[in-house]
């Protein structure tokens, strides 16, 4: 749980350096050429006889000369930048990120920065090309120590400014009444900048230690209310001593049934699958019981990539075909261009899918509780060609783009059938581990509409433990051939 989110802060802040990287080159190139030795300007220019002297008085020639020496600049910047970003992974600058020791980390900015000078002076060494300033070099490794220092400090303070506001912050409930529980608290407030807030422990009241009762919130039978109405995205099972089978069974169902995240503080290493994994927390070993590869941060920074690149792509390419099929639409029978629909996507949090509209106007309660179906008669004339032909999903990619869905996920469904569905099937809920998609593993499989719905669960459960961008490449690849073998399914 806190690998996840240390690796997408880790990737945040590198980012973030990179920029800041990139403008300290750039002030220290403006400090150098025009404030600290501006006479120094003419001296990247091929020659600087009486004719350049002349016409510097010239403002089109000032222009041109700006234009020149930064130009001839930029590759420089971009290989101060490049070094940076190789000395700061090569030494995991980042590894220590929740730290707030300001000495701690000016010292290791330093020694990253420094590295990193004297292997951009090792590259110009052998490089024979344009002669740069060593000063504008050395004026930006200081500069980036100083920028670098103060940005670290406010990205920590903007961080934890997001969470006291409750942005990305997940509820953890604890399950345990022992010192289990109590070491692994202690541990998790030490990482308050990734976003976890205990919401509570449950426990026996006889056997909880001193220092949980000013956490506890009730006993193991309240699990389930307490999960629902506080809205709890982990569950961490912390019991000392305590039989898999007697105890935690029946938690560890229940999370996979709610889709609900659940991790085990062992020892209790006899319920370990296949897809278990062990994470070291500042000494104290949690158990995941599930290891999604869309839990790392580096993936999830790729397939949003993917994602923004790609529905880009699309509404860009497809812009005339929206605007033509808005006015038929529109025409063609009355009420709204597009159906909005509320579906229910990532860790079970709720938005509005948008789509071409295929139906007459309905109520809302009809919309949200009727299973479609092929012969529906509520499917107007365009509606019935927009839906053999996909063409209604297309403003779903305003939806990818925005960060609602993803172009491949799990088929998003209404409140009313996630309801249905999770009291019927075990396992449904954790479709909801990723962003919904609007193709996915189980429609190029032809699982779709209202096939086999365990068939869905287990094709969605193997693209969410299997996921790779290469997998999401080949399931768009495969479902242009797809729509036009089998349109309108």
């Amino acid at each position: 749980m806190i690998r996840e989110r240390k690796q997408t802060l880790k990737l945040s802040l590198l980012s973030f350096d990179l920029v800041i990287s990139f403008f300290a080159f750039w002030s220290a190139f403006f400090l150098h050429f025009y404030v600290i030795a501006p006479d120094r300007q003419l001296m990247v220019l091929p020659s600087a006889g009486f004719i350049v002297s002349w016409f510097n008085q010239l403002e089109l020639f000032q222009s041109s000369l700006h234009l020149h020496l930064m130009s001839s600049y930029a590759p420089l910047s971009i290989l101060f930048v490049i070094s940076q970003l190789v000395v700061f992974v090569a030494v995991d600058q980042y590894r220590t990120i929740q730290s707030s020791q300001s000495l701690r980390e000016l010292l290791s900015i330093v020694r990253s920065v420094t590295i990193a000078l004297v292997l951009m002076l090792a590259i110009l060494f052998f490089y024979r090309g344009q002669s740069y300033s060593r000063l504008v070099i050395l004026y930006a490794a200081m500069l980036s120590v100083v920028y670098l220092t103060i940005g670290h400090w406010l990205f920590r303070w903007w961080i934890f400014y997001l969470r006291g506001r409750g942005y990305n912050v997940r509820q953890v409930l604890v399950v345990g009444a022992g010192q289990n529980a109590v070491r692994f608290i202690e541990n998790l407030e030490q990482y308050s900048l990734f976003g976890y807030r205990i919401q509570g422990v449950i426990g026996p009241k006889q056997k909880m230690a001193k220092t949980l009762n000013q956490y506890r919130i009730g006993g193991y039978s309240d699990l389930h209310s307490i999960c629902e109405s506080q809205q709890i995205d982990t569950v961490v099972v912390a019991i000392d001593g305590v039989a898999l089978s007697k105890e935690v069974r029946p938690i560890v169902d229940y999370c996979y049934r709610e889709g609900i995240d659940c991790r085990i503080v062992p020892d209790m290493l006899d319920l370990v699958t296949h897809r278990a994994r062990i994470e070291d927390m500042n000494g104290l070993p949690v158990l995941s019981l599930r290891d999604i590869p869309l839990n790392n941060g580096y993936h999830r920074f790729v397939k949003r990539a993917f994602d923004i690149g790609f529905s880009s792509m699309v509404l860009i390419l497809t812009s005339p075909i929206l605007i033509l099929l808005a006015l038929i639409v529109k025409l063609s029978s009355k009420g709204p261009i597009f159906f909005v629909q509320e579906r229910v996507g990532l860790d079970r949090k709720k938005f509005r899918l948008i789509k071409f509209r295929t139906m007459t106007v309905q109520q809302v309660s009809e919309s949200d509780t009727i299973w479609g179906s092929k012969d529906d008669v509520r499917v107007t004339a365009i509606g019935k060609f927009l839906r053999k032909t996909s063409l209604d999903e297309l403003p779903q990619f305003i939806n990818v783009f925005i960060g609602n869905m993803s172009v491949v996920g799990p088929r998003p469904e209404r409140p009313h059938f996630v309801q249905k569905f999770k009291e019927t099937y075990d396992r449904y809920m954790l479709r909801h581990s990723v962003k919904s998609g609007i193709t996915g593993w189980a429609q190029i499989l032809g699982f779709r509409g209202d096939t086999s719905i365990e068939k869905r669960i287990e094709a969605d459960i193997y693209y969410i433990e299997n996921w790779s961008l290469l997998f999401d490449i080949l399931i768009v690849l495969r479902t242009i051939p797809s729509m036009i073998k089998n349109p309108g399914e």
